[in-house]
Protein backbone atom coordinates (compact mmCIF):
# COMPACT_ATOMS: atom_id res chain seq x y z
CA UNK A 1 0.00 0.00 0.00
CA UNK A 2 1.20 3.53 -0.74
CA UNK A 3 -0.09 5.02 2.29
CA UNK A 4 -1.99 3.30 5.28
CA UNK A 5 -5.42 4.84 5.57
CA UNK A 6 -6.10 5.61 9.53
CA UNK A 7 -9.82 5.96 10.88
CA UNK A 8 -9.64 8.62 14.36
CA UNK A 9 -11.38 6.95 17.08
CA UNK A 10 -12.05 10.19 19.58
CA UNK A 11 -11.89 13.78 18.21
CA UNK A 12 -11.03 15.19 21.20
CA UNK A 13 -8.17 17.53 22.18
CA UNK A 14 -5.20 15.24 21.17
CA UNK A 15 -6.40 14.25 18.11
CA UNK A 16 -7.50 18.01 17.25
CA UNK A 17 -3.98 19.31 18.06
CA UNK A 18 -1.52 16.73 17.48
CA UNK A 19 -2.69 13.79 15.49
CA UNK A 20 -4.97 14.94 12.98
CA UNK A 21 -2.70 17.30 11.69
CA UNK A 22 0.42 15.23 12.35
CA UNK A 23 -0.48 12.76 9.46
CA UNK A 24 -0.46 14.86 6.83
CA UNK A 25 2.67 15.60 7.60
CA UNK A 26 4.30 12.01 6.66
CA UNK A 27 4.47 10.70 3.70
CA UNK A 28 2.92 7.26 4.41
CA UNK A 29 0.07 7.86 6.31
CA UNK A 30 -3.41 9.71 5.52
CA UNK A 31 -6.72 10.02 8.07
CA UNK A 32 -9.90 8.52 6.01
CA UNK A 33 -12.06 8.85 8.57
CA UNK A 34 -13.19 10.58 12.20
CA UNK A 35 -15.38 8.12 14.53
CA UNK A 36 -16.74 10.49 16.96
CA UNK A 37 -19.56 10.66 19.15
CA UNK A 38 -20.25 14.85 18.37
CA UNK A 39 -20.39 14.13 14.64
CA UNK A 40 -21.00 18.45 13.99
CA UNK A 41 -18.02 18.89 15.78
CA UNK A 42 -15.86 15.78 13.62
CA UNK A 43 -17.08 17.49 10.55
CA UNK A 44 -15.31 20.81 10.85
CA UNK A 45 -12.26 19.04 11.58
CA UNK A 46 -13.24 16.77 8.53
CA UNK A 47 -13.73 19.59 6.33
CA UNK A 48 -10.85 21.27 7.63
CA UNK A 49 -7.90 18.89 6.90
CA UNK A 50 -9.43 17.07 3.94
CA UNK A 51 -11.09 14.17 5.50
CA UNK A 52 -14.04 12.45 3.47
CA UNK A 53 -15.83 10.53 6.14
CA UNK A 54 -17.26 11.71 9.42
CA UNK A 55 -19.48 8.40 11.12
CA UNK A 56 -20.89 8.22 14.97
CA UNK A 57 -20.05 5.35 17.24
CA UNK A 58 -22.65 3.13 16.54
CA UNK A 59 -21.59 2.69 12.84
CA UNK A 60 -17.89 2.04 14.39
CA UNK A 61 -18.02 -1.88 13.35
CA UNK A 62 -19.52 -1.28 9.78
CA UNK A 63 -16.32 0.86 9.04
CA UNK A 64 -14.21 -1.98 10.51
CA UNK A 65 -15.72 -4.23 7.78
CA UNK A 66 -15.00 -1.97 5.37
CA UNK A 67 -12.38 -1.93 3.15
CA UNK A 68 -11.75 2.19 3.67
CA UNK A 69 -9.59 1.74 6.19
CA UNK A 70 -6.44 0.08 7.36
CA UNK A 71 -5.87 1.33 10.65
CA UNK A 72 -7.06 2.93 13.38
CA UNK A 73 -5.84 5.22 16.09
CA UNK A 74 -8.00 5.25 19.54
CA UNK A 75 -7.81 8.65 21.19
CA UNK A 76 -10.60 7.66 23.85
CA UNK A 77 -10.99 7.56 27.69
CA UNK A 78 -8.87 5.09 28.81
CA UNK A 79 -11.68 2.86 29.69
CA UNK A 80 -12.63 2.46 26.42
CA UNK A 81 -9.19 1.51 24.53
CA UNK A 82 -9.64 -2.36 25.24
CA UNK A 83 -13.15 -2.37 23.75
CA UNK A 84 -12.41 -0.89 20.51
CA UNK A 85 -8.78 -1.51 20.42
CA UNK A 86 -10.42 -5.79 20.40
CA UNK A 87 -12.94 -4.71 17.84
CA UNK A 88 -10.59 -3.48 15.17
CA UNK A 89 -8.08 -6.07 15.42
CA UNK A 90 -10.56 -8.55 15.39
CA UNK A 91 -11.70 -6.97 11.83
CA UNK A 92 -8.28 -7.35 10.86
CA UNK A 93 -7.56 -3.79 11.63
CA UNK A 94 -4.22 -2.33 12.91
CA UNK A 95 -4.42 -0.27 16.06
CA UNK A 96 -2.51 2.45 17.53
CA UNK A 97 -3.20 2.99 20.82
CA UNK A 98 -3.39 6.22 23.35
CA UNK A 99 -1.27 5.20 26.39
CA UNK A 100 -2.02 3.59 28.67
CA UNK A 101 -3.12 0.79 26.79
CA UNK A 102 -5.50 -0.03 29.24
CA UNK A 103 -6.65 0.12 32.60
CA UNK A 104 -6.12 -3.53 33.37
CA UNK A 105 -3.66 -6.28 32.83
CA UNK A 106 -6.02 -8.57 31.82
CA UNK A 107 -8.05 -5.99 29.23
CA UNK A 108 -4.00 -5.59 27.78
CA UNK A 109 -3.53 -9.07 27.51
CA UNK A 110 -6.69 -9.95 25.61
CA UNK A 111 -5.63 -7.08 23.31
CA UNK A 112 -2.97 -8.54 22.57
CA UNK A 113 -4.49 -11.69 22.36
CA UNK A 114 -6.54 -9.98 19.60
CA UNK A 115 -3.42 -9.07 17.64
CA UNK A 116 -2.28 -12.32 17.55
CA UNK A 117 -5.16 -13.97 16.53
CA UNK A 118 -5.76 -11.66 13.64
CA UNK A 119 -2.21 -10.74 12.46
CA UNK A 120 -3.16 -7.04 12.71
CA UNK A 121 -0.60 -5.13 14.93
CA UNK A 122 -1.23 -3.51 17.94
CA UNK A 123 1.04 -0.30 18.88
CA UNK A 124 1.12 1.31 21.95
CA UNK A 125 1.59 5.57 21.24
CA UNK A 126 4.58 6.02 23.03
CA UNK A 127 5.69 9.00 20.53
CA UNK A 128 9.34 9.55 22.23
CA UNK A 129 10.27 6.31 21.15
CA UNK A 130 10.26 7.67 17.39
CA UNK A 131 12.07 11.45 18.37
CA UNK A 132 15.31 12.21 18.06
CA UNK A 133 16.33 13.51 20.98
CA UNK A 134 14.60 10.82 23.51
CA UNK A 135 16.85 8.52 20.74
CA UNK A 136 20.03 10.39 21.29
CA UNK A 137 19.86 10.67 25.22
CA UNK A 138 19.47 6.84 25.38
CA UNK A 139 22.09 6.55 22.50
CA UNK A 140 25.18 8.25 24.59
CA UNK A 141 24.31 5.92 27.61
CA UNK A 142 24.49 3.03 25.46
CA UNK A 143 27.96 4.17 24.25
CA UNK A 144 29.12 4.11 28.48
CA UNK A 145 29.87 8.23 27.93
CA UNK A 146 28.01 8.70 31.78
CA UNK A 147 29.63 5.40 32.51
CA UNK A 148 27.20 3.36 34.48
CA UNK A 149 23.48 4.55 34.94
CA UNK A 150 22.94 4.30 38.44
CA UNK A 151 19.96 6.73 39.28
CA UNK A 152 16.91 8.41 37.53
CA UNK A 153 14.82 11.07 39.06
CA UNK A 154 12.28 13.01 37.39
CA UNK A 155 9.60 15.24 37.38
CA UNK A 156 6.54 16.35 35.40
CA UNK A 157 3.89 18.27 36.60
CA UNK A 158 1.20 21.09 35.39
CA UNK A 159 -2.14 22.57 36.64
CA UNK A 160 -4.91 20.15 35.36
CA UNK A 161 -8.49 21.71 33.66
CA UNK A 162 -11.21 20.88 36.52
CA UNK A 163 -13.13 19.47 33.43
CA UNK A 164 -10.42 17.28 32.32
CA UNK A 165 -11.43 13.90 31.83
CA UNK A 166 -8.42 12.37 33.20
CA UNK A 167 -9.74 13.72 36.94
CA UNK A 168 -12.33 11.29 37.08
CA UNK A 169 -11.60 7.29 37.85
CA UNK A 170 -14.24 5.66 36.22
CA UNK A 171 -11.88 6.32 33.55
CA UNK A 172 -8.60 5.70 35.45
CA UNK A 173 -7.44 8.94 35.40
CA UNK A 174 -4.72 10.30 37.57
CA UNK A 175 -1.25 12.41 37.15
CA UNK A 176 0.16 8.47 37.51
CA UNK A 177 -1.63 7.30 34.43
CA UNK A 178 -1.63 10.36 32.84
CA UNK A 179 1.78 11.65 32.77
CA UNK A 180 3.46 9.60 35.38
CA UNK A 181 3.62 7.19 32.64
CA UNK A 182 6.55 9.19 30.67
CA UNK A 183 8.40 9.13 33.36
CA UNK A 184 8.12 5.38 33.90
CA UNK A 185 8.60 4.88 30.53
CA UNK A 186 11.71 6.87 30.36
CA UNK A 187 13.68 4.99 33.31
CA UNK A 188 12.84 1.81 31.83
CA UNK A 189 14.54 2.26 28.79
CA UNK A 190 17.38 4.47 30.39
CA UNK A 191 18.38 1.37 32.19
CA UNK A 192 17.15 -1.17 29.55
CA UNK A 193 16.06 -3.25 32.27
CA UNK A 194 12.31 -3.92 34.46
CA UNK A 195 11.78 -2.79 37.81
CA UNK A 196 11.47 -5.24 40.68
CA UNK A 197 10.17 -3.56 43.40
CA UNK A 198 8.12 -0.19 43.77
CA UNK A 199 7.02 2.40 46.64
CA UNK A 200 4.69 5.27 46.74
CA UNK A 201 3.01 7.95 48.30
CA UNK A 202 -0.20 9.56 46.84
CA UNK A 203 -1.68 13.14 47.72
CA UNK A 204 -5.28 14.19 47.14
CA UNK A 205 -3.92 17.69 47.87
CA UNK A 206 -5.23 20.14 50.35
CA UNK A 207 -9.02 20.14 49.88
CA UNK A 208 -8.60 20.91 46.19
CA UNK A 209 -12.44 19.66 44.52
CA UNK A 210 -10.43 18.82 41.32
CA UNK A 211 -8.83 15.71 43.45
CA UNK A 212 -11.96 13.90 44.83
CA UNK A 213 -11.69 10.76 42.64
CA UNK A 214 -7.85 10.88 41.55
CA UNK A 215 -4.53 12.03 43.36
CA UNK A 216 -3.21 15.83 42.92
CA UNK A 217 0.62 13.79 43.46
CA UNK A 218 2.06 11.04 43.57
CA UNK A 219 5.78 10.23 44.46
CA UNK A 220 7.23 6.78 42.91
CA UNK A 221 10.70 4.55 44.05
CA UNK A 222 11.56 1.84 41.68
CA UNK A 223 14.48 -0.44 42.24
CA UNK A 224 15.51 -1.61 38.94
CA UNK A 225 18.35 -4.73 38.67
CA UNK A 226 22.16 -3.90 39.48
CA UNK A 227 21.20 -1.76 42.50
CA UNK A 228 19.80 1.00 39.87
CA UNK A 229 17.27 3.08 41.24
CA UNK A 230 14.56 5.50 39.78
CA UNK A 231 12.55 8.16 41.59
CA UNK A 232 9.70 10.55 39.87
CA UNK A 233 6.82 12.90 41.10
CA UNK A 234 3.65 13.18 38.98
CA UNK A 235 1.35 15.87 39.35
CA UNK A 236 -1.92 17.45 38.17
CA UNK A 237 -1.20 20.11 40.72
CA UNK A 238 1.65 22.36 40.11
CA UNK A 239 3.90 24.91 37.95
CA UNK A 240 4.49 23.75 34.50
CA UNK A 241 7.61 21.06 34.60
CA UNK A 242 9.07 18.04 32.86
CA UNK A 243 12.43 16.90 33.44
CA UNK A 244 14.42 14.22 34.15
CA UNK A 245 18.19 13.44 35.17
CA UNK A 246 20.02 10.36 34.85
CA UNK A 247 23.23 10.28 37.09
CA UNK A 248 25.78 7.60 35.86
CA UNK A 249 29.37 6.89 37.48
CA UNK A 250 31.42 9.31 34.87
CA UNK A 251 29.23 11.78 34.17
CA UNK A 252 25.27 13.13 34.24
CA UNK A 253 22.43 13.82 31.71
CA UNK A 254 19.88 16.66 32.55
CA UNK A 255 16.99 16.23 29.81
CA UNK A 256 14.39 19.38 30.40
CA UNK A 257 12.44 20.53 28.22
CA UNK A 258 11.77 16.18 28.45
CA UNK A 259 8.30 14.97 27.72
CA UNK A 260 6.07 17.39 26.10
CA UNK A 261 5.55 17.63 22.40
CA UNK A 262 4.73 21.30 21.96
CA UNK A 263 8.38 22.18 23.10
CA UNK A 264 11.65 20.78 21.73
CA UNK A 265 13.80 18.59 23.69
CA UNK A 266 17.07 19.99 25.30
CA UNK A 267 20.00 17.65 26.41
CA UNK A 268 22.61 18.89 28.69
CA UNK A 269 25.50 16.46 29.33
CA UNK A 270 28.20 17.01 32.38
CA UNK A 271 30.93 15.22 34.07
CA UNK A 272 32.15 16.50 37.75
CA UNK A 273 29.51 18.92 37.44
CA UNK A 274 31.03 21.17 34.88
CA UNK A 275 28.89 21.25 31.72
CA UNK A 276 30.20 19.38 28.59
CA UNK A 277 27.62 20.00 26.30
CA UNK A 278 23.95 21.06 25.71
CA UNK A 279 22.02 20.28 22.46
CA UNK A 280 18.13 21.60 21.72
CA UNK A 281 17.08 18.82 19.34
CA UNK A 282 15.77 19.51 15.86
CA UNK A 283 12.42 20.32 15.36
CA UNK A 284 10.47 17.07 15.31
CA UNK A 285 6.32 16.14 14.97
CA UNK A 286 6.32 13.06 17.60
CA UNK A 287 2.82 12.03 16.62
CA UNK A 288 3.89 12.37 12.60
CA UNK A 289 6.91 10.37 13.85
CA UNK A 290 5.17 7.79 15.33
CA UNK A 291 2.38 7.77 12.76
CA UNK A 292 5.23 7.05 10.26
CA UNK A 293 6.88 4.66 11.96
CA UNK A 294 3.45 2.40 12.09
CA UNK A 295 2.67 2.84 9.28
CA UNK A 296 6.22 1.25 8.05
CA UNK A 297 5.27 -1.33 10.06
CA UNK A 298 2.43 -2.14 8.52
CA UNK A 299 3.84 -1.75 5.03
CA UNK A 300 6.95 -4.09 6.17
CA UNK A 301 4.99 -6.81 8.05
CA UNK A 302 7.40 -5.94 10.95
CA UNK A 303 5.83 -5.67 14.11
CA UNK A 304 6.49 -2.44 16.17
CA UNK A 305 9.10 -1.88 18.82
CA UNK A 306 6.55 -0.42 21.06
CA UNK A 307 4.30 -3.23 20.64
CA UNK A 308 1.27 -4.05 23.31
CA UNK A 309 3.53 -6.03 25.41
CA UNK A 310 5.19 -2.61 25.94
CA UNK A 311 2.06 -0.93 27.03
CA UNK A 312 1.15 -4.16 29.06
CA UNK A 313 4.43 -3.42 30.91
CA UNK A 314 3.94 -0.05 32.23
CA UNK A 315 0.61 -1.02 33.31
CA UNK A 316 1.54 -3.66 35.37
CA UNK A 317 4.02 -1.74 37.20
CA UNK A 318 1.10 1.24 37.44
CA UNK A 319 -1.07 -1.30 39.07
CA UNK A 320 1.65 -2.52 41.80
CA UNK A 321 2.51 1.46 41.71
CA UNK A 322 -1.07 2.27 42.91
CA UNK A 323 -0.80 -0.96 45.75
CA UNK A 324 1.56 0.44 46.98
CA UNK A 325 0.14 3.50 47.83
CA UNK A 326 -2.94 1.56 49.30
CA UNK A 327 -0.96 -0.23 51.19
CA UNK A 328 2.08 1.76 52.21
CA UNK A 329 4.18 -1.41 51.44
CA UNK A 330 6.79 -1.70 49.09
CA UNK A 331 5.70 -3.78 45.98
CA UNK A 332 7.06 -6.37 44.12
CA UNK A 333 7.15 -6.61 39.62
CA UNK A 334 7.76 -9.40 37.64
CA UNK A 335 8.57 -8.91 34.04
CA UNK A 336 9.86 -10.36 31.48
CA UNK A 337 13.16 -8.26 29.98
CA UNK A 338 11.85 -6.08 26.37
CA UNK A 339 13.76 -7.64 23.07
CA UNK A 340 13.91 -4.67 21.62
CA UNK A 341 14.50 -0.98 23.19
CA UNK A 342 14.07 2.49 20.83
CA UNK A 343 17.05 3.58 18.82
CA UNK A 344 18.05 4.34 15.42
CA UNK A 345 15.94 1.76 13.89
CA UNK A 346 12.63 3.48 16.03
CA UNK A 347 13.41 7.23 14.70
CA UNK A 348 11.52 9.18 12.02
CA UNK A 349 12.03 12.25 11.34
CA UNK A 350 8.98 14.94 10.48
CA UNK A 351 8.21 18.52 10.68
CA UNK A 352 6.10 20.43 13.22
CA UNK A 353 3.37 22.02 11.60
CA UNK A 354 0.98 24.95 12.50
CA UNK A 355 -2.01 23.52 10.25
CA UNK A 356 -4.69 22.57 13.23
CA UNK A 357 -7.91 23.41 13.95
CA UNK A 358 -9.25 23.33 17.76
CA UNK A 359 -12.58 22.99 18.62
Amino acid sequence: MERVRYAVVGAGWISQIAFLPAVAQTDNSEVAAIVSGSTDAARKLADFHGIPEVLPYDEYDALLASDRIDAVYIALPNSLHADYTIRALKAGKHALVEKPLAPTVAECQAMIAASEASGAYLMTAYRLHHEPGTVEVLERIRRGEIGDPRVFTSVFGFQSAPDNHRLRAEHWGGPLQDIGVYCLNAARHVFGDEPTEVAAMGSHGDGDPRFSEVEESVAVTLRFPRGRLAQFIASFGTDEQDSYTVLGTKGTLDVSPAFRFETDLALTQRAAGVPRDRIVVPDCDHFGAQTAYFSDCIRRGQRPEDDGAEGLADVAIMRAIEEAMRTGQAQPVTLPPRPAHPGPDTLRRVPRTDHRLVL
